[in-house]
């Protein structure tokens, strides 16, 4: 039975990595049905958000997953491909950037860069399109500051 489970969590992540995700997450699916861990939760819930649109519980998949394992940042990347999937693009680049804090993912980096990595505002206490924040920006980058 453990053989079984490991076997299916490995055809899903190949599936996953190959892009099959509808694959992937009968795979998980049927994997979820033997036993949970938090790797086969976080993978799921991604299939789940692409496959279903079924983002609460996706979300959710993940963020119990990130509660067990909050160094692996496959948690986070998955879990930032949720939200993008979502809409949420602003969340997702929050844990994209959480998630290399504690490890260097070059996928999560991949991901970063495909959005286009912004700075983060001078005044992090406003908003983004605070006029002081936009001001502040300007001349910190014409002054080679920031």
């Amino acid at each position: 039975m453990e053989d079984q489970y490991r076997q299916l969590v490995k055809e899903g992540v190949a599936a996953l990595t190959a892009g099959k995700t509808s694959l992937a997450l009968q795979h998980f699916e049927e994997a979820a049905e033997l036993d949970e861990c938090p790797e086969l939760l976080s993978h799921l819930g991604y299939c789940l958000a692409k496959e279903k649109k079924d983002y609460d519980r996706a979300v959710s998949l993940c963020k119990t997953a990130l509660a067990d394992e909050h160094w692996n940042s496959v948690h986070y990347l998955n879990l930032g491909r949720i939200q993008l999937l979502a809409g949420r693009k602003q969340d997702a680049i929050r844990t994209f950037r959480d998630g290399l804090l504690h490890e260097n993912n070059p996928r999560l980096q991949e991901e970063l860069a495909r959005l286009g990595n912004r700075k983060y505002p001078v005044v992090a206490s406003l908003p983004r399109d605070h006029r002081l924040n936009r001001v502040l920006g300007k001349l910190f980058t014409k002054l080679k500051i920031r």
